[in-house]
């Protein structure tokens, strides 16, 4: 699907001064930013709303855009009953829609400047603790027709800490088991290589040998790690329905993959890894967005201030 369909598919409802400058924005973050195809479609969705928004409210074009405006859009938002999360993503789309906008003379002011990004941090993200994580990585078993990708697929995504995209679209040559490490590509087109521990190593090494093989199929012609039964690559959607299927099955509900990767920074911010190397491994480009995994349990933290402050150590 284009990155920019999601936008072009209302086109009859909306004037060339809605679209055109929508149009030079998602074409300049995909060609000159490398943003990947979901942050297109999600900044195409989020202007996409607030274009017929302000269409609704008799507005001709961007160029009626205000601060005001957008602050009544937000509230909008808000009163819709949208999660702050999902607030903070529209203000993030408009802040850089606004920004290239200004740059580039379709706006006279930037009239989102001022417009600050709503808190995120007070709603922390869903941990497993370690036992849970134990128990869905033991989930698959020798009754599942595709447990050992499954197992594999499980294992790689806690101990890198990857998204489901990431994982789904892992090659074989970008899998490097000699050296404990995967060679992924992240957000925006993003190269980084990150290390697997013993497990994930064993897992990746049996599906190899076992299941993949078996699951290959000749005129596919992919060289995705994961395969689906069809013998083409798994998809992101498929990984979310893998992981839903084997929390149940472990006696858990409401798990998602991106809870594999917050695990995994948590559990080691928990076992005294350093802030940067964290944010190296999850391939964050500012600091700020692997701070929100600073919530560690209380007894490190208490172990911390035990062992290092000068006026407990004197007891």
């Amino acid at each position: 699907m284009s990155p920019i369909s999601p936008y072009t598919a209302n086109r009859s409802s909306l004037s060339e001064s809605y679209e055109q400058p929508v149009r030079e924005f998602l074409a300049y973050c995909k060609i000159e930013c490398g943003f990947s195809p979901l942050t297109l479609e999600a900044y195409a969705s989020d202007l996409r709303e607030l274009s017929h928004w302000l269409a609704a409210r008799g507005a001709t074009g961007w160029r009626a855009l205000t601060f005001p405006i957008l602050t009544e859009h937000l509230k909008a938002l808000h009163q819709r009953g949208l999660a702050i999360s999902s607030i903070a993503r529209h203000v993030a789309t408009i802040r850089v829609f606004c920004r290239f906008a200004h740059a580039n003379a379709l706006l006279a002011t930037n009239p989102a400047e001022l417009l600050s990004q709503p808190s995120t941090w007070k709603n922390l993200p869903g941990v497993l603790s370690h036992e849970q994580m134990l128990a869905l990585l033991r989930a698959p078993s020798e009754e599942d027709p595709y447990f050992l990708r499954d197992s594999a697929m499980m294992e790689l995504l806690y101990a890198g800490g990857l998204r489901a995209t990431e994982v789904a679209d892992l090659d074989c040559d970008g899998v490097h088991l000699d050296l404990a490490v995967v060679r992924v590509m992240g957000k925006g087109s993003k190269e980084r290589i990150v290390p697997i521990g013993k497990p994930a190593i064993a897992a990746v090494e049996r599906y190899l040998s076992e299941q993949r093989p078996k699951l290959y199929r000749a005129d596919k012609r992919t060289n995705r790690l994961l395969l689906s039964r069809t013998g083409g690559p798994i998809t992101r959607i498929v990984v979310w329905q893998i992981i839903r299927r084997y929390a149940r099955k472990a006696g858990m509900r409401h798990i998602h993959p991106h809870m594999l990767r917050h695990s995994f920074a948590t559990h080691l911010l928990a076992g005294g890894a350093d802030l940067r190397v964290v944010q190296e491994l999850l391939g964050h480009s500012n600091i700020k967005t692997t701070q929100i995994y600073t919530h560690v349990d209380h007894s490190r933290l208490k172990a911390v201030i035990a062992n290092f402050h000068p006026h407990e150590r004197r007891k």
